[in-house]
C-alpha cells in the first residue's frame, strides 16, 4: 500500500487539495431508510481504511469500528498480500452501531459525503488499485435495498460531477487487519499521509455533521 511517507507535510496537503471529494452542499438524506432495532453492523470500503475508520469512530451511536478486508477469501487476507491488488479484497471497515441513534442510511450519507470520493474507480486519492475501490458489502436484503436506492438517488440528483462507481456486493466475509492498522490515526496523528488525506476528512465531518458527532 502506498502511503507516500517520503513526501513533506506541505506537499501532502497540496496533493490532498486536488484529490479530496468535499461537497459544497450537503447530500440529501436517503429516501429509503427503514427503522430497525438491535445492534447492527455495516461493512464499507472507501480507500485506505485508516481515514474511513476514524470518520465512523467519531459518530454518535457507533460502538466499534474495525479495519480489515472484504471481497476476497480468508486466504491472503493480510496487509502485504492485499496490497498487491491481486486478491480481490478491498480495504474495508466493519462498523458496529446502534440504529436507535444512527441509521444505516445516515452512515451511507457520511460515507458518500465525507469518508471518500465514490466517483474514483479502483483508487482513492494517491492510492491506486482494486483494493482501494469504493464498495458497500451488505449482509441483509434491507441493506442492499437502501444502498442501491441511495446510489440511484444521488446519481439522479447529479450531486457529484461524475457518476458513482460504488459497487454493492454480498458480504461473504470480513477479515480484521493487523493490529498496527487499528486506530492508526489515534496512534500516528502526525503521519504525513494522515495529515494530507485523513485529517481533512475529520474536519469536514465536524463541519458538515456536528449533530452526529459523539460528545466528550
Amino acid at each position: 500500500m502506498t502511503r507516500i511517507p517520503r513526501l513533506t507535510a506541505a506537499l501532502c496537503f497540496a496533493l490532498a487539495a486536488s484529490t479530496l471529494s468535499a461537497q459544497d452542499r450537503p447530500l440529501p438524506d436517503p429516501v429509503l431508510d427503514p427503522q430497525v432495532t438491535g445492534e447492527k453492523t455495516a461493512v464499507l470500503a472507501g480507500g485506505c481504511f485508516w481515514g474511513v475508520e476514524a470518520v465512523f469512530e467519531a459518530l454518535n451511536g457507533v460502538k466499534d469500528v474495525v479495519s480489515g478486508f472484504s471481497g476476497g477469501s480468508k486466504i491472503g487476507a493480510n496487509y502485504n498480500v492485499v496490497s498487491t491488488g491481486t486478491t480481490g479484497h478491498a480495504e474495508s471497515v466493519k462498523i458496529t452501531y446502534d440504529p436507535a441513534k444512527i441509521s444505516y442510511g445516515q452512515l451511507l450519507k457520511v460515507f458518500f459525503q465525507v469518508a471518500h470520493d465514490p466517483t474514483q474507480l479502483n483508487r482513492q486519492g494517491p492510492d491506486e488499485g482494486p483494493q482501494y475501490r469504493s464498495a458497500i458489502f451488505f449482509s441483509t436484503p434491507e441493506q442492499k435495498a437502501v444502498a442501491e436506492a441511495y446510489i440511484s438517488q444521488l446519481n439522479d440528483a447529479h450531486v457529484f460531477p461524475r457518476r458513482i462507481v460504488t459497487t454493492v456486493s454480498t458480504l461473504d466475509g470480513f477479515y480484521p487487519a493487523e493490529a498496527e492498522h487499528q486506530d492508526f490515526i489515534v496512534r500516528n496523528p502526525t503521519n504525513p499521509y494522515v495529515l494530507a488525506n485523513d485529517r481533512p476528512k475529520i474536519r469536514q465531518l465536524q463541519k458538515d455533521f456536528p449533530q452526529l458527532l459523539k460528545t466528550r
